[in-house]
C-alpha cells in the first residue's frame, strides 16, 4: 500500500522534505517542538511560529540553517504542493501536516489530542484520503477521565496535608504548562513553585501570549514557606536528592500513563494523575471516522490494536513502526540536560 507521494519514512516525495525527521534533513517539516519529532541541525525547516520559537529556545537560533514559519489555516504552495497546517490541540504550536497533491489530500496528524487545553491551539479535524495518525495510547484500554476530576484530586489532598508539599512531575513543555493552567482554571490562585528545568519554557509560554499566574522558583525558598504548596517537577527529579528540600512531599506524577496502576506503583507514586497530551482510545476512532479516510497509517505507539479497529471498519490499514520514545508520554528522553521524565 505504498504511496507515490508519501513513504513510510513521512518522506515528501514531490518537495524533497520529511516530516519529524529522527535525524537531520535538507529540509524538515515539524509538528511540534517535543524531542522525538523536533531535532536539531535541519537544513531548512517549516513550522509554526510558535513551534519555531520552542526550538530555539531549546536547541538554540541556529538549529537549523534556515526557518520558515506557517500560520495554521493558511496555504503555502511548494511546487505543484499545497501544505497547510491545522492545529493539533497537543502542545503549544503543534501542527497536524494537510498535504495536497493531484486530487489527493493526506494528513499527517503528528501528537494530538482533542480535550480542550488552553495551552495549545485547539484541535480542527481535516478530512482526507489518506490518515496518518499517532497512537501513543492506541488500545482500548486507554480512556482519560476529565482532567479538571484530576486536579481536583491533587487539590483535595492538598488540603487535606497542609503540612506536605504536593510535587507534581510532569514534562517540562507542555505538561507543565498545562498542569499550572488547570490549576488556574479550578480557582487555585496561590503561587506554583517551580523547579529550575521548568523555568524557562514557562517563561516563554508566557511571552506568547499564555497566562499561568505567579510563578515561583524552588531555588532560595526554605522547606517551611513550602508546606502546603504546590511544586512542579521533572518525574526524574521528584524521587532524587533535589526533593530533599521539599517538606514530606507528596509525589504526584501527571501522565496518562498513570492509568497503568503497576507503572505508577513501580514509579513510587502517591498520588498518579492522568492527565495526557494525547488522544485515548476513543479519540482515536472517532478522528479516524470523522477524517473519511479510506487508507490509515498508524505510528508511534500501540499500532496493531488500532490498525485491526481500522481494518474491521473496511478501511485499508497498516503500521509504520517509526521509533519513537516509549516510556515518556511525550517522548522526551531522560538524557536530555532538562530532566524531562
Amino acid at each position: 500500500m505504498a504511496s507515490p507521494f508519501l513513504d513510510r519514512d513521512l518522506y515528501v516525495r514531490p518537495i524533497d522534505a520529511y516530516i519529524d525527521p529522527p535525524v537531520p534533513r535538507a529540509r524538515a517539516i515539524i509538528t511540534h517542538g517535543h524531542a522525538d519529532h523536533a531535532r536539531s541541525g535541519h537544513g531548512a525547516v517549516l513550522a509554526t511560529p510558535d513551534t519555531i520559537a520552542i526550538m530555539k529556545a531549546r536547541y538554540g537560533e541556529d538549529s537549523a540553517q534556515q526557518f520558515q514559519p506557517l500560520e495554521f489555516d493558511t496555504p503555502l504552495q511548494v511546487d505543484d504542493v499545497t501544505i497547510t497546517l491545522k492545529p493539533a490541540g497537543h502542545i503549544l504550536g503543534s501542527a497536524q501536516v494537510l498535504m495536497e497533491h493531484r486530487g489527493q489530500r493526506i494528513v499527517v496528524t503528528g501528537d494530538y489530542k482533542r480535550l480542550p487545553d488552553r495551552t495549545a491551539q485547539p484541535f480542527e479535524l481535516a478530512e482526507c484520503d489518506l490518515l496518518v495518525t499517532e497512537a501513543t495510547f492506541g488500545l482500548p484500554v486507554f480512556q482519560h477521565p476529565d482532567p479538571l476530576d484530576e486536579i481536583a484530586r491533587l487539590l483535595r489532598s492538598a488540603a487535606a496535608f497542609p503540612d506536605r508539599a504536593h510535587v507534581v512531575g510532569c514534562y517540562a513543555l507542555g505538561k507543565a504548562q498545562r498542569v499550572i493552567a488547570l490549576l488556574r482554571d479550578a480557582g487555585y490562585d496561590a503561587p506554583i513553585y517551580l523547579h529550575g528545568a521548568m523555568i524557562r519554557l514557562c517563561e516563554l509560554y508566557i511571552a506568547r501570549g499564555i497566562p499561568l499566574g505567579e510563578l515561583r522558583p524552588t531555588v532560595g525558598t526554605g522547606k517551611p514557606e513550602l508546606a502546603g504548596q504546590i511544586v512542579i517537577a521533572p518525574p526524574s527529579a521528584i524521587k532524587d536528592r533535589w526533593s530533599r528540600r521539599l517538606p514530606d512531599p507528596v509525589l504526584a506524577v501527571a501522565s496518562g500513563w498513570m492509568s497503568v496502576k503497576q507503572r505508577a506503583r513501580q514509579s513510587g507514586v502517591e498520588l498518579p494523575l492522568v492527565i495526557s497530551d494525547h488522544a485515548d482510545w476513543n479519540e482515536l476512532r472517532q478522528t479516524i471516522a470523522e477524517t473519511k479516510a479510506g487508507k490509515v497509517w498508524v505510528t508511534h505507539g500501540r499500532e496493531d490494536a488500532l490498525v485491526y479497529h481500522c481494518r474491521q471498519q473496511g478501511l485499508e490499514a497498516e503500521p509504520l513502526n517509526i521509533q519513537a520514545f516509549e516510556e515518556g508520554e511525550e517522548g522526551e528522553p531522560e538524557a536530555q540536560g532538562e530532566l524531562e521524565e
